[in-house]
This record gives C-alpha cells, sequence and structure tokens, in this order.
C-alpha cells in the first residue's frame, strides 16, 4: 500500500515527466517543425540574429537541443528505482516543473507575436532556473551520471537563459521603440555584453566552479560576437566585449574550480 509521501513522490514525478513533454512539444512548434514559425521570424523577426546588437546567431540556438534531451533524460532518470536521490529531487520539482512550463509559456507568447508577455516569461524563467541553481549547489549528487543529468542539464539552461533574457529584453525594448536614451548601440551592446559576464562570474563564483552554466553561457556570448562580426549587423566593439567576457567567466570558473579543490578531488563528482 502507497503512503501518502510515495504518493506524493510518484505524483511529482508524472507532472515533471508531462511538463517535459510539453516544453518539447512546444520547442518543436517553435522550431516550426510542426507548423509553427521559426523563433527568428515570429514577431515580426524580432528576435532573429540582426534585430539588436545582442542577438546570438542562429546556430547559437542549436544548444536548445542539448538542453531538451537533457530534459527528457532528467525526466525518465526520476522514474529509475533509487533511494539516494529521493529527497534532492524532492526540492527540486517545483523550480524544474515551472522551467519546463514557463519554456513552453515564452514559446506559445513569441509564436502569437505576443513579445512584450515574453519578457515577463523569461526574466521568471531565469528566476525558476537560479532557485534550481541553488538546491543543486546545497545538495550532492548521487553519482556521476546524476550529475550530468541533473546539475549537467540544468546548468546548461541556466547558463544558455540568461543570454536569451539579455538578447530578449533588447528585442522588447528596441520593438517598443526604445532608442537608448541616445546612446549608440554599440555602446550599449558593450554594456550588455559586460553585465551577461558578470552574471556569469557570480553564477561561476556561486557554484563552485560547475562547468555546464559556463559553457552554455560562453556558448550563446560566442554566438554574439560571431552575429556582430558578420551579418547586416555589424558592432565590433560588442563582439570584443562578448568575446572578453566570455574569456572572463571560462577563466573564473577554472580558477574557482581549482581552487576549490574539484580537480583535485573528483569523487566529490561534481562534474556539471
Amino acid at each position: 500500500m502507497l503512503t501518502k509521501g510515495t504518493t506524493m513522490r510518484w505524483m511529482r514525478k508524472i507532472v515533471i515527466a508531462v511538463s517535459a513533454v510539453v516544453a518539447v512539444v512546444g520547442s518543436t512548434i517553435g522550431s516550426g517543425a510542426a507548423g509553427g514559425t521559426p523563433i527568428a521570424e515570429a514577431a515580426g523577426g524580432a528576435l532573429s540574429a540582426s534585430s539588436t546588437a545582442i542577438a546570438p546567431g542562429g546556430p547559437a540556438f542549436g544548444i536548445w537541443s542539448v538542453i531538451y534531451v537533457g530534459l527528457i533524460a532528467f525526466a525518465v532518470w526520476q522514474f529509475l528505482p533509487r533511494r539516494d536521490d529521493q529527497a534532492r529531487h524532492d526540492r527540486l520539482a517545483v523550480p524544474a516543473t515551472l522551467s519546463l512550463l514557463l519554456n513552453a509559456a515564452w514559446i506559445l507568447s513569441v509564436q502569437f507575436g505576443l513579445l512584450w508577455a515574453s519578457e515577463p516569461i523569461i526574466v521568471a524563467l531565469l528566476g525558476v532556473l537560479a532557485w534550481a541553481f541553488v538546491v543543486l549547489r546545497r545538495t550532492e549528487p548521487s553519482g556521476r551520471v546524476e550529475a550530468i543529468v541533473t546539475d549537467g542539464t540544468f546548468g546548461l539552461y541556466l547558463g544558455w537563459v540568461c543570454v536569451a533574457t539579455a538578447a530578449n529584453t533588447a528585442a522588447v525594448l528596441t520593438a517598443a521603440g526604445f532608442r537608448g536614451f541616445g546612446i549608440g548601440q554599440d555602446a550599449w551592446g558593450v554594456v550588455v555584453a559586460a553585465v551577461a559576464g558578470l552574471v556569469g562570474v557570480l553564477v561561476a563564483v556561486t557554484g563552485r566552479g560547475r562547468i555546464a552554466p559556463t559553457l552554455s553561457l560562453g556558448w550563446g556570448l560566442a554566438w554574439v560576437a560571431v552575429a556582430r562580426l558578420d551579418g547586416p549587423l555589424v558592432s565590433v566593439p560588442t563582439a570584443v566585449a562578448a568575446l572578453v567576457a566570455t574569456a572572463a567567466v571560462v577563466v573564473v570558473t577554472l580558477v574557482t574550480r581549482a581552487r576549490a579543490g574539484w580537480v583535485a578531488r573528483p569523487a566529490t563528482l561534481r562534474t556539471a
């Protein structure tokens, strides 16, 4: 006979699994594969690679495929018969579920041309991913696979959404007619890239050198640089700032990781 606690745990697993399916279905719509409009073309092209100085190049969005595979793996992983990480997953359940549903909501808001609505949604998504990051930082993975599937997936998710939030905010402001208080686009591009880099440094320090957030955030900023060096919206200062920010985040991550003893103590399993 199932106890109340066991029943709630199974409900939590099912809700996460269903939310993961909703997020993946939303992604197929957002990619244009299921009859939807590709994100870069939706909302009048406000989120295309040439819309603002901080917009990443198109290939950058390929990281979503890796993130979605990780999210499905996480949804499946929680059903496996283990007991050593159940408490950890219980604490992660709410932010994980909210992140999946907000992900789908963001895609739908853009698909329906509600660009203004996409901003509070993606900010909320960033917030719940930060919440998930804190949960994972304060708890230990049960093993290397758990670290990769759970910590790695949500680390990539967080790092990429940091860049996506900056790009989304710039797109919303531009679409609303904001012209930067007379400050040039190059200057704003440098400022936003620097802020994104500072966020990456903060994540690296508070996360004690976790690699996954740095990989995705660095990936996004690198593609911002590529898009600013080749395309209809060239901005060399923004490209340089994005590359410097990427390098800074990588260096701080490696130094923090080394100081925390992660390289010397691989048994901690904090590989993600």
